[in-house]
């Protein structure tokens, strides 16, 4: 039997970072709408909203499309919100006796500025995008920022790794892209510059031997590595209670965010006019300080790419590090 609350499902399959920006719709339709909310998006990803309290049920992506579509359809939704917005959202949508509402992915204005560098992108972030594409449901944004939350029995031990809370700085050194990657002489110039404490994060493979080569370079001996070694939960505790971060273009970035760190973005071939920046709509201080190097060049993908087009990546190549240094420095209450 159909309960009289109203109920939605909000689809959003990948990855970190995006997911982590669909936060603010699941609230504030949670809160406004008093809706039950439930969430589909791939089981690799699943524990970035298990524990959101504004979401009463995750459904996973399975292998086999027309499964999760008679999975769903057993849920009876009133509404879908499409945060995704592809083939396999398409069917879905196509799929279920619900009304539907996206958002405008702006793809043709992001193809106008890659290959001919003309700007007509909104001045805008993701997120308003997104309760744009929604404003008929009267759900207005809340200005309350990104959500990460933990799980309730959570704990990690700082003390193990020599760590006091708001007294390090976390490095962000991965990413799903080479071109967005921060390369290790830069990285390395960073951290032997830098007077404070640093932990270095990220997974996979690449990101652990990018790690391991810092940590047999770098000078400062308050270094930690803990690349490959944690969860997404552990690292999102380490920015937590970090006093800074300093990334690339990465699902870290926007963690970071959701905790008001102040955050050093490193920038490749990416561009922050995508509306995918640091997400601050309500912090009167500046938290988040952007850094690129302007090339005409720039931006030559969307996404990232496996390497860069012209053979230089001067886009991270030339970054000012000691401005970088500065910022990071200057915290007061660290040593």
């Amino acid at each position: 039997m159909h309960s009289n609350r109203v109920k939605i499902l909000i689809i959003r399959f990948s990855s970190i970072g995006d997911i982590v920006i669909t936060s603010p719709i699941v609230r504030c339709v949670r809160e406004q709408l008093n809706a039950e909310v439930h969430f589909l998006t791939k089981e690799k990803f699943q524990g970035l909203v298990d524990d959101n309290p504004f979401i009463s049920k995750v459904h996973t992506l399975q292998n086999n499309l027309d499964e999760t579509i008679a999975l769903l359809k057993n849920e009876n939704y009133d509404t879908i919100i499409d945060l995704h917005k592809n083939l396999r959202t398409a069917k879905i949508k196509k799929a279920m006796n619900a009304t539907w509402y996206s958002f405008n992915k702006v793809n043709i204005q992001k193809w106008l500025f890659v290959n001919f560098k003309i700007n007509f992108l909104p001045q805008e972030h993701l997120v308003d995008r997104y309760f744009k594409g929604i404003s008929a449901l009267n759900v207005i944004n809340d200005k309350q920022g990104l959500d990460y939350f933990l799980p309730p029995e959570f704990s990690f031990d700082l003390s193990s790794h020599n760590l006091t809370k708001g007294k390090y700085i976390v490095l962000s050194i991965g990413g799903t892209y080479t071109t967005k990657r921060i390369p290790n002489d830069i990285l390395l110039a960073l951290i032997n510059r830098l007077n404070k404490p640093v932990v270095v994060i990220g997974g996979g493979e690449e990101d652990s031997k990018n790690a391991t080569y810092l940590e047999q370079h770098s000078s400062n001996k308050s270094l930690t590595n803990l690349c490959n070694k944690l969860s997404i939960n552990e690292s999102a505790y380490l920015i937590q209670n970090a006093a800074k971060v300093v990334s690339g273009d990465t699902g870290m970035m926007h963690i970071a965010a959701a905790y008001n760190k102040p955050i050093e973005s490193i920038w490749g071939n990416t561009h922050p006019l995508f509306g995918m920046y640091p997400y601050f709509p309500k912090k009167t201080e500046n938290l988040s300080n952007m850094h690129q190097v302007d090339l005409k060049c720039r931006p030559c993908s969307k996404l990232g790419s496996s390497s860069c087009p012209r053979g230089h990546f001067n886009c991270m190549k030339l970054h000012n590090v000691e401005e970088i240094v500065k910022n990071c420095n200057s915290i007061e209450g660290i040593q």
